[in-house]
């Protein structure tokens, strides 16, 4: 990303991915503490999804796809222990590998099907 992207209005000056990563954390967080299926699936997805293409677009990574495994492998680690660690937590546990087995779907199949084909500037 360039420091100085110029003054043309062809060139946006701001990121969309901070508003989805504010939305996304406090639906999921709804979800769980709520016990919401859909909302806390919902929230993870917006989350991972937005943090994965805000590192996409800082340049940390060359394609958001594999942040997209990487935290969809950390949700289905913490999903798994919060369903086998208490009984309470089984369907917010659930909740949180549901979405990280989606993103991991998700994530196989960008990485598989979706190619930028852009030339390299």
């Amino acid at each position: 990303m360039d420091e100085q992207p110029g003054l043309s209005e062809q060139y946006r000056m701001a990121s969309p991915w901070p508003i989805f990563i504010a939305l996304g954390i406090p639906i999921a967080e709804l979800g769980i503490l709520f016990d919401l299926f859909p909302l806390a699936v919902g929230g993870l997805i917006l989350f991972s999804g937005s943090v994965s293409g805000m590192l996409q677009e800082t340049g940390y990574v060359e394609s958001p796809w594999r942040a997209v495994g990487v935290l969809a492998v950390v949700l289905v680690v913490v999903g798994v222990g919060f369903v086998v660690t208490d009984l309470r937590l089984v369907t917010r546990g659930y909740a949180i590998v549901v979405a990280g087995a989606l993103l991991l779907l998700g994530a196989v199949a960008g990485e598989l099907f979706v190619h930028d084909d852009a030339p390299a500037v």
